[in-house]
C-alpha cells in the first residue's frame, strides 16, 4: 500500500508540474501579445503607421523595419513603355555621387539637399552660385532632380565642385516622350475638344480642359522625385534624417544650412507639433518679420525640410494626392493632403528668411527695389551681413500663426489633372520601389 501511495503521490506531483508549465506558457503568450500591442500603439502614436485600418503594409526594406509603407493590393501599377532616352537616363540615375575625392565623407548630422529643376539655365546658374557660398555646404550631399534632359542645365550641374553631387532624371517625364504618353499621344484630345466630334481620347478636368503634358509634368516630377529620393536611392539607405528641398528659382543665403541645422535641433523641443522646418515664410513676397522669436506657421514651399516619418505620412495619402484635380503639387498638398492629417501642419522657421524666391523683373516678382528678381541674367538682390551668419537664437520662444491666408481645405483646385492616365501614372510612382510593376 505504501508503494502504491508513493506512486500516486508521484503522479500527482507530475500532474501539478504539467499544469504549472501550461499556466506559465499561457502567461508568457499573454505577456507577448500585450507587449506587441503596446509597441504597435506607440508606433501609431508616433506617426510611423497610420492609425486607420488599411488593406496591406509592406516593409520598405532600406531602413529599420519599424517604418512601414501602406499599399493597396488591389492597385496594379503600370508604367509607360520607355524609349532609348528614358532608358539611358535611368541608367545614369544609378551612378554614384561625384566629388567624393574632394569630399570623401559626409558630416554625421548632415541634412541632405535636393534641388529640383526643369529648364531655366540662367536661374539655375544663380542658384548654384548661391549654394557655393553656403556655410557648411561641403558637409552634405546635393541631389539634383531633372524634369527632362536639357544639355545646358546638365552642364551647369556637372560643373559643381563645392560638395558631393548626384544627378537623377525623371525617366517618365512628359518632356522625354514627344510622340507617346506621358507626352502627346496620337489621337489625344486637346484643349476643349469634343471627343465624339474629334474622335479623340482623354478625360477632361473639372473645367472641361484636356491634359497638357507641359502642365502635368510639374506634379509628376515632384511626386516621382519624392518617391525616388526617399525610397529609391542607395544613398538614402538607413538615412532617417531631414532633407532640404529647393527649386531652381530659390536663392539660398549663406546662413541657410547652419540656420536649418539649428531649427531641426530645436523642433522637437520648441515645437513638437511641427512637421517640418522652413527657410522662408509661406508668403513668397515676405523676407520675414525680424522679431526675436521663432515662427510656427503653415508649411511653405521655399526651402522646406522634413524627415522620413513625415514622408511616410505623405506617402500614405497617395490616392488623395494623385486624384485631386490640381496640376500644382504644392496647392494639392495645401488643399487636400495636409488637411487629411487631422491636425494643423506647422513648420518651424526663423523670423528672417534664409532663402528667397526670385523671378523675372516686372512680372510677379520685382515690383519694388527690395524684391529679388532676375533681369538679363543678373540677380537684383543684395546679401546683407545678417544673412551670412546663423541668426537664430535657441532661447527664443515660438510665435504661432494660427490663421493664415492662402489655399485651404475645401479649395477645389485649378484643374489640369483630370486625365485618368495621369492619375494612374502618379499612383504607380508610389509603388515603383515597393513591388513589381508592368509596362503599358
Amino acid at each position: 500500500m505504501a508503494f502504491n501511495r508513493r506512486n500516486r503521490l508521484k503522479d500527482g506531483n507530475s500532474s501539478n508540474s504539467g499544469l504549472k508549465r501550461a499556466l506559465l506558457l499561457v502567461l508568457v503568450s499573454v505577456s507577448a501579445v500585450l507587449a506587441l500591442t503596446f509597441l504597435l500603439k506607440q508606433r501609431i502614436k508616433l506617426g510611423s503607421i497610420p492609425s486607420s485600418s488599411s488593406p496591406s503594409y509592406t516593409s520598405v526594406g532600406i531602413e529599420d523595419d519599424s517604418i512601414l509603407v501602406q499599399l493597396d493590393p488591389s492597385f496594379k501599377p503600370e508604367l509607360p513603355k520607355q524609349n532609348d532616352l528614358s532608358l539611358s537616363l535611368e541608367e545614369r540615375n544609378r551612378l554614384p555621387p561625384r566629388n567624393t575625392d574632394l569630399f570623401p565623407s559626409l558630416a554625421k548630422d548632415h541634412i541632405k539637399i535636393v534641388l529640383y529643376v526643369h529648364n531655366r539655365p540662367k536661374y539655375l546658374d544663380i542658384v548654384v552660385k548661391s549654394l557655393s557660398q553656403v556655410d557648411g555646404i561641403g558637409e552634405t550631399l546635393l541631389i539634383v532632380s531633372h524634369d527632362g534632359y536639357f544639355p545646358e542645365m546638365d552642364k551647369i550641374i556637372q560643373g559643381i565642385r563645392f560638395c558631393q553631387v548626384k544627378q537623377i532624371y525623371a525617366p517618365y517625364s512628359p518632356h522625354l516622350f514627344p510622340y507617346s504618353f506621358p507626352g502627346v499621344s496620337p489621337g489625344d484630345c486637346r484643349d476643349k475638344d469634343n471627343p465624339l466630334e474629334k474622335n479623340c481620347r482623354g478625360n477632361t478636368d473639372q473645367y472641361g480642359n484636356h491634359r497638357s503634358p507641359r502642365i502635368v509634368s510639374l506634379k509628376h516630377h515632384w511626386w516621382w522625385m519624392m518617391n525616388t529620393v526617399w525610397d529609391g536611392l542607395p544613398e538614402m539607405h538607413n538615412f532617417n534624417g531631414h532633407i532640404l528641398f529647393i527649386e531652381e528659382d530659390h536663392f539660398i543665403l549663406p546662413n541657410a544650412y547652419r540656420n536649418l541645422q539649428l531649427l531641426v535641433e530645436l523642433k522637437p523641443k520648441k515645437c513638437p507639433q511641427c512637421y517640418a522646418a522652413n527657410l522662408a515664410p509661406s508668403d513668397v513676397k515676405s523676407r520675414g518679420e525680424g522679431w526675436e522669436s521663432l515662427i510656427a506657421e503653415r508649411m511653405g514651399n521655399i526651402g522646406y525640410t522634413f524627415n522620413r516619418t513625415m514622408w511616410r505620412k505623405i506617402h500614405a495619402k497617395a490616392k488623395e494626392f494623385c486624384n485631386f484635380d490640381e496640376y500644382n503639387w504644392d496647392i494639392t498638398m495645401w488643399s487636400t493632403v495636409y488637411p487629411s492629417f487631422g491636425t494643423p501642419v506647422y513648420t518651424l522657421r526663423g523670423s528672417r528668411s534664409s532663402a528667397v524666391h526670385f523671378g523675372k523683373c516686372g512680372l510677379h516678382q520685382g515690383q519694388d527695389a527690395a524684391s529679388a528678381c532676375v533681369d538679363d541674367g543678373e540677380l537684383k538682390f543684395q546679401v546683407e551681413e545678417a544673412d551670412r551668419v546663423c541668426n537664430i537664437n535657441p532661447d527664443w520662444s515660438v510665435h504661432f500663426f494660427q490663421r493664415q491666408s492662402g489655399y485651404q481645405a475645401g479649395f477645389k483646385g485649378w484643374g489640369g489633372w483630370g486625365d485618368e492616365r495621369d492619375r494612374r501614372l502618379c499612383l504607380s510612382f508610389a509603388y515603383i520601389y515597393h513591388q513589381h510593376h508592368s509596362h503599358q
